[in-house]
């Protein structure tokens, strides 16, 4: 095992937003609960997915609720008050009497400067190891778009916790859009934020499914990110190297269209030069000159061009300059969008796109 130190913090939360795709939570949330936690005295130990036992017990799970309610929320306050009352705790103890023994891994659901550290701090807390990897390798919107879902873990039983003391255990949906859609209804009328668990899997089935050391690509990412700066060499270029990505376009933001619904942030972002970004929370599809290039679950990161920082969604606004890279997503996500679960939990139709149809981004690229 690996343990996160305070050296460690900086670079991680520069990979987190980055691969959180405009989502995810913002990092200085994130630097907020990890320095919070050591302060405490707490350890947050990390291991590779290949050392899990095949019998452990393994579970995922997350806070829930609005990019936008957040920004109501001073930092300092929640994650003090986290030390009374941390719904995720609550989550996955609802979740070790659903299931009748006791987890033993706690596994991150995605990539993001907010929604990684949370997972941290949960280990941290209740004294489990985190894996280093996620369901993703960047972030996403709804809690069956992932790769667990497309290899046949099952989504349910997910227990709900909100910010009141509800608590919601959602034992089947006969779609796998069903929990997610009642978390966001429960969420959303009880405090506007909440916690669940889900995912609750074997360590075989853990490592065929995760999408493997993200926690600690994060980290490599950021480390490259600052060193490209102290260098003064392109950190747009650096980051597109270290994700095996393209730099496809940079353009100051013309027009935005907001609205929040349901605990969603949705955007339609207009750049300088026919660039279009769908949002969902996350970057879900770009447009250049009316023609898809790239499509969820592959990557589209939006940066600051003088800087490389990942930006969020919720903080755009006209006139901001992106530079926005593109990159395929991890083949197990891919693979995982071809099953049955996976092509109903990764529709275009469910980020408003009724009409798009996925093909490998490398493949839309080409001749650009």
């Amino acid at each position: 095992m690996e343990t996160i130190t305070r050296k460690d913090i900086d670079p991680l939360l520069e990979g987190l937003a980055i691969l959180g795709t405009g989502g995810g939570g913002s990092p200085q949330w994130g630097k907020a609960i990890l320095e919070h936690d050591l302060d405490q005295g707490r350890s947050v130990q990390i291991v590779d997915p290949q050392d899990v036992p095949d019998g452990a017990c393994t579970a995922s799970g997350g806070i829930m609720g609005s990019v936008k309610e957040l920004d109501r929320i001073e930092p300092g306050d929640l994650v003090r008050r986290w030390d009374d009352r941390f719904e995720l705790a609550e989550a996955f103890k609802v979740m070790q009497e659903t299931i009748g023994r006791n987890i033993d891994f706690v596994v991150p659901f995605e990539m993001g400067g907010l929604n990684t550290p949370v997972i941290l701090s949960l280990g941290a807390r209740i004294g489990l190891p985190v894996i280093d990897g996620d369901g993703l390798g960047r972030a996403a919107p709804e809690t069956q778009m992932v790769s667990f879902i497309g290899h046949g873990i099952s989504l349910t039983p997910m227990p709900l916790v909100d910010a009141l003391g509800n608590i919601v255990v959602v034992s089947h949906g006969i779609e796998n859009t069903f929990a997610d859609q009642l978390g966001r209804w429960v969420i959303t009328r009880g405090g506007g934020m909440g916690a669940n668990a889900h995912y609750s899997m074997s360590g075989a089935d853990l490592k065929r499914s995760v999408i493997p050391n993200t926690i600690s690509k994060a980290v490599e990412i950021g480390n490259v990110l600052l060193m490209a700066r102290a260098q003064n060499t392109d950190p747009v270029d650096a980051v597109s190297k270290m994700i095996n990505g393209v730099h496809i376009h940079t353009g100051e933001i013309e027009e935005i269209e907001e609205n929040e619904w349901e605990g969603f942030y949705f955007t339609r972002v207009t750049l300088q030069g026919g660039a279009e970004i769908v949002i969902k929370n996350e970057a879900m599809a770009l447009f250049l000159q009316g023609k898809a290039v790239t499509v969820f679950p592959d990557l589209i990161c939006m940066l600051e061009p003088t800087s490389g920082r990942g930006l969020m969604s919720a903080d755009l606004k006209p006139g901001d300059r992106l530079a926005l890279v593109v990159a395929p997503c991890h083949p197990r996500l891919r693979a995982a969008r071809t099953s049955e679960e996976g092509r109903i939990a990764f529709s275009p139709e469910r980020f408003g796109q009724p009409d798009l149809k996925y093909q490998e981004v490398e493949n839309l690229i080409s001749g650009l």
